[in-house]
């Protein structure tokens, strides 16, 4: 059984075009095959209607020759009575008057016209010999005696005639259902030449993020409906796409510092010999910058994880003085720069996770130890339901033209200030404050300098 549903399996088309195609040939197949037998059932029997209609013109023409007027039953005869007498039988009641010359007394032509006389009434049957032969009986009925004509016809030319019209009708059936096969095909083919292309465009378009989409106007109402789930598919393709360069960008970006940092130890002490004591600050400072990558990948991923699956995820708690200070330390201000933290007197703590605030204040306070103359104020304080922490610089500040492309990704001020930065420090502040309800904001109106607010929940 499995065998044989593998092998049937073989036997079906793969494509839909194919599948299509086989089923419009098994269903003009069957179509045919009912009229075909319904057009030939017809076509018998009207031959049949044409045998009997020609044996009953015959016996009437032998009706004229037979006398039922007295008490016995005489056969007339005629001028070229040979003709009539041809396949035609002539009976008083049961009593054999005349015979066909080509039948003999004993033969199943004979024997049948004999039962045929012996009905009452008009009978035709078929008497199937030799060569298939039909005869019809005719009764006459005179004042004192009852004739029966029986006559006879060669049903041979009529099944020629309806074996011919068999084979034509095949012949035609066969012709159809090819033209059927092909014409499908081709149809099919030329309906599904539109969903090849947009297939193709749809995975030309998907693996680069392209900003072509197919649209609704100008096609059928299924390839509007197909080109709106493929424009809808081609969109969240690209967003994931977008999703997976900033994340790329925003990993190398805030993965630079750690790195260079072990890059430079590294480097300073490979220069000459160190004292072990060197050997183990060196060792220090390398295994802490690699844990802040790892805390960077962690907060990050973690971050596009929870923005794909959109969780509930449980509220953190953390102080934010202490995070102040451990950026600025890692920043290492310049001696010329006076780096101060502001947090009052009571505690100031943020409902996010302090390696998560890290990243929304990396980049800002980074920034403001850049471009700071001579001071950076980063300040924090409770607000009702919020916290709001402030990161100020006494610098050139932002180019007012730049003011409205400062959050926007890759982005920056000055390509030629001689810091290599990739404008994706801002954007990402903002996005991570979005992500758990707060925001970053810059405020244009501040001089001298930049100020920059951080919005956060309260912890």
């Amino acid at each position: 059984m499995n065998s044989v549903l593998r092998c049937f399996r073989r036997l079906v088309p793969r494509t839909l075009r194919g599948r299509l195609s086989l089923v419009a040939l098994a269903t003009a197949a069957l179509l045919m095959t009912v009229l075909t037998v319904a057009f030939n059932a017809v076509m018998d029997e009207h031959l049949r209607h044409q045998a009997d209609d020609e044996l009953r013109t015959r016996a009437a023409a032998v009706t004229t020759t037979v006398d039922t007027s007295g008490p016995r039953v005489h056969v007339l005869e005629t001028v070229n009575d040979h003709l009539l007498d041809a396949n035609v039988w002539i009976y008083a009641g049961t009593r054999l008057l005349e015979r066909s010359p080509t039948a003999t007394a004993g033969s199943p032509l004979t024997r049948a016209a004999g039962r045929l006389a012996a009905e009452p009434k008009h009978v035709c049957e078929t008497v199937d010999g030799r060569r298939p032969v039909r005869m019809c009986s005719q009764p006459i009925h005179g004042r004192n005696a009852v004739a029966t004509v029986v006559t006879a016809l060669d049903l041979a030319p009529y099944r020629s005639s309806a074996e011919t019209v068999l084979l034509g009708s095949l012949v035609l059936d066969a012709v159809m259902l090819g033209c059927t096969y092909v014409l499908t095909r081709l149809s099919v083919g030329r309906a599904l030449r539109p969903v090849r292309t947009m297939t193709d465009q749809a995975t030309q378009w998907s693996a680069v993020g392209s900003d072509d989409r197919f649209g609704t106007d100008d096609h059928p109402a299924e390839l509007a409906r197909l080109g709106g789930s493929l424009d809808a598919l081609l969109d969240r393709i690209r967003t994931v796409l977008r999703h997976e360069q900033q994340l790329t960008g925003e990993l190398s970006h805030e993965l630079r510092t750690p790195l260079t940092r072990i890059i430079t130890e590294l480097d300073w002490w490979r220069t000459r010999p160190r004292t072990d004591a060197q050997t183990r600050a060196t060792h220090e400072v390398i295994a802490e910058a690699a844990q802040s990558m790892r805390t960077i990948c962690d907060t990050l991923l973690n971050d596009a994880r929870e923005n794909a699956l959109n969780p509930a995820t449980a509220a953190a708690t953390t102080d934010v003085g202490p995070v102040l200070n451990r950026l600025l330390q890692h920043v290492d201000p310049p001696d010329r720069l006076k780096a101060t933290v502001e947090t009052g007197v009571h505690v100031v703590e943020a409902g996010v996770a302090p390696a998560l605030l890290e990243r929304i204040l990396s980049p800002l306070i980074a920034n403001a130890v850049r471009y700071a103359r001579s001071s950076v104020i980063v300040s924090a304080r409770r607000l009702p339901g919020s916290v709001r922490i402030d990161v100020v610089d006494d610098g050139p500040g932002v180019p007012e033209t730049f003011v409205d492309d400062l959050f926007q990704p890759g982005r920056r001020a000055d390509t030629g200030d001689g810091h290599d930065g990739a404008g994706l420090g801002l954007p990402l502040a903002r996005r991570l404050a979005r992500a758990v309800g707060g925001d970053v904001h810059y405020d244009p109106g501040h001089a001298p300098g930049a100020r920059f607010t951080v919005s956060l929940p309260a912890g």
